[in-house]
């Protein structure tokens, strides 16, 4: 959070970057480049082989035999093309760059040449799955027909290779045409069995989680609900959302790979939770308001007393506690001095203000970081002293938790930590160990919330890390791996919705801040999930409503992206009713969504309390 009215540095970085395309135009630079030493070069010379393994390579049929991604907009045309009549033409767009694969059966230990005729954009041709070394080749563009030719060797146990070719993000066009693979041909691929051990997992109001036993040749899986496809992923498990509260549904699942599908797996039933179970942590309103209190500074919205706070706030965030080195982990609390606040209370009044405001059914939380305080934990000296530290200002003042406010550069991924799921970057997994050290010593009454921007946590659909070959920004999607090792922990996440640049929604197009689509989009894909990266393997699985609050700004001066009160209502309207919904169509409807957050209370009350009024007078339902 901001401490003055500007827009904070990342926010600038953001909006530049994403809007200008740059974080994409950093990762194009970085995959384009081919690596060091390809397959082609490492391998031995392939011999040749006069077998043509690739179905349909001239597109003369159409797109039969290959599978396309949805955004890429591709399609059989009958110009330009190199043979033939026909050639494929495929168009990236926002987060796709228009892929189009085809899966062939091979020979183990043998060699194979791959060659492809490209024109327009940037133009990628390579094979995945190759049991050695992956390999690609492109061009960044063609005026005309030009040749892509690449070369690798089978591992001892391969059976398939993924052949594939696709252009890049925001690139124009490319065609593909006669793409060819030589060499000794596999056994053909047959469909593969229906799956076993389909298992539902512990079920949300909103969503259920299922796994299963892999299946031998099988690239992918398709999800039923009720005999209706719900979703494809390339991994053995998969969280289905936006489902009904206390309603039960008949899941199946598929197995497919290039010769088809399977047959559907017995049917697993399974009825979601009721609607209104309280996250974890002491029990708040159904539907809450959060507020962070500037109690430790001063700006231009000026010092508001704790006991001046009004009884629209739920929760109360201490704004904040700051570490005395980046590197440290020795986090330090205390009131604005007088010589800044002239009406600053004394310590003994804060607290009895505190008091005074749980008594009264209120959570005060200590809010770690903000703009100027950046937290790196990394070593676990820093780790144990962050515990100790947070836990003497928790104690001192009668605190009910924590909350994690890490901005600019506290949160980023080490080059190759890749998997959410299994962080390996000492200052994600330390925090994640500090966190669950403070929630187990603290017990089940302890509230924990976090208030990360969009560029650590949506933003991660597209990007994740400095990527899979480097070159990103690194601290893109950092927040997801410890939003995920908590989510048992997490009372609420409320991303704040503002000094954003324009992200990518579930919908693949671009969403600006300001207005109710973009809460709508940024909250769908909470409450919905999202394969990370882009990589349905890596599945993001939704949050539950009641861990869920929109985070906006009080007031113009209080950051860039104020939202008027009637965008606000838009918003509450379409996630909670299913009405008011504009260009966005979230994935389900939410009445537990938990409610708002907003930076501030100091600067509600200089814009005469119009967002917690706004929020009192909402018809909840």
């Amino acid at each position: 959070m901001d401490r003055t009215r500007r827009t904070r540095p990342l926010a600038a970085v953001l909006a530049a970057t994403i809007a200008a395309g740059g974080l994409i135009a950093a990762t194009r630079t970085a995959e384009a480049r081919p690596h060091p030493a390809t397959a082609a070069e490492a391998a031995p010379p392939a011999a040749f082989a006069d077998t043509e393994l690739v179905r349909n390579g001239g597109f003369e049929a159409g797109l039969d035999g290959w599978t396309c991604t949805a955004g890429g907009a591709a399609a059989a045309v009958t110009s330009p093309v190199h043979g033939g009549t026909r050639a494929l033409k495929a168009t990236p767009a926002g987060g796709d760059n228009a892929r189009c694969s085809q899966t062939v059966a091979v020979r183990p230990d043998s060699a194979y040449t791959l060659s492809g005729w490209v024109r327009g954009g940037y133009a990628y041709l390579g094979a995945s799955g190759t049991g050695t070394t992956d390999t690609y080749t492109w061009t960044p563009s063609a005026a005309d027909w030009q040749k892509l030719t690449t070369t690798f060797r089978t591992g001892p146990a391969t059976t398939s290779v993924t052949l594939y070719t696709h252009g890049w993000y925001g690139t124009p066009a490319y065609h593909a045409d006669d793409l060819s693979l030589t060499g000794p041909g596999g056994d053909p691929v047959t469909v593969p069995a229906a799956p076993t051990g389909l298992t539902a997992g512990t079920p949300t109001s909103s969503s259920v989680p299922l796994s299963w036993q892999p299946v031998s040749g099988a690239t992918g899986y398709t999800v039923y609900r009720d005999g209706a496809k719900a979703l494809s992923v390339t991994g053995t498990s998969a969280t289905v959302t936006g489902l009904a509260a206390n309603t039960s549904y008949a899941f199946q699942v598929t197995a497919t790979n290039s010769a088809g599908e399977s047959p559907k797996s017995p049917v697993t039933t399974a009825r979601t939770a009721e609607g209104g179970t309280p996250g974890p942590g002491p029990q708040l309103p159904a539907h809450a308001l959060v507020g962070y209190l500037h109690a430790s500074f001063a700006n231009g919205s000026g010092y508001t007393r704790m006991a001046d706070v009004p009884d629209s706030w739920d929760v109360v965030n201490l704004a904040f506690g700051e570490p005395t080195s980046v590197t440290s982990g020795d986090i330090r609390f205390s009131l604005c001095p007088r010589t800044e606040c002239p009406n600053v209370e004394t310590v003994d009044e804060f607290k009895a203000a505190i008091k005074a405001k749980q008594a009264a059914g209120k959570k005060v939380l200590i809010s770690i970081g903000g703009q100027n305080g950046q937290v790196q934990l990394a070593s676990t000296a820093a780790r144990d002293a962050f515990v100790s530290s947070v836990s003497k200002i928790i104690d001192e003042y009668g605190l009910d938790g924590l909350d994690i406010d890490f901005e600019g550069h506290s949160l980023s991924l080490n080059t190759g930590d890749t998997d959410f799921r299994n962080p390996t970057t000492p200052v994600i997994v330390n925090l994640i160990s500090a966190l669950k050290t403070l929630k187990a010593k603290y017990g089940p009454d302890f509230v924990l919330t976090m208030a990360p921007e969009t560029f650590f946590v949506q933003l991660g659909y597209q990007f994740y890390g400095s990527g899979p070959w480097g070159g990103q920004d690194p601290r893109a999607g950092a927040y997801l791996p410890v939003i995920h090792a908590l989510r048992d922990d997490l009372t609420l996440l409320h991303v704040q919705d503002y000094n954003s640049g324009p992200i990518m929604g579930l919908d693949n197009q671009y969403h600006h801040m300001g207005s109710a689509d973009f809460h709508i989009a940024m909250t769908d894909m909470l409450l919905t999930g999202f394969p990370v990266a882009g990589d349905a393997g890596r599945f993001f699985p939704a949050l539950r409503p009641e861990q869920v609050a929109i985070g906006l700004p009080a007031s113009p001066n209080a950051g860039n992206g104020h939202t008027p009160p009637a965008e606000v209502n838009k918003a509450l309207n379409c996630l909670t009713r299913k009405t008011d919904c504009g260009t966005y169509q979230p994935h389900g409807t939410w009445p537990a969504l938990r409610g708002l957050m907003t930076w501030s209370i100091n600067w509600d009350r200089f814009n005469g309390w119009e967002f917690s009024r706004n929020f009192d007078a909402y018809g909840w339902r």
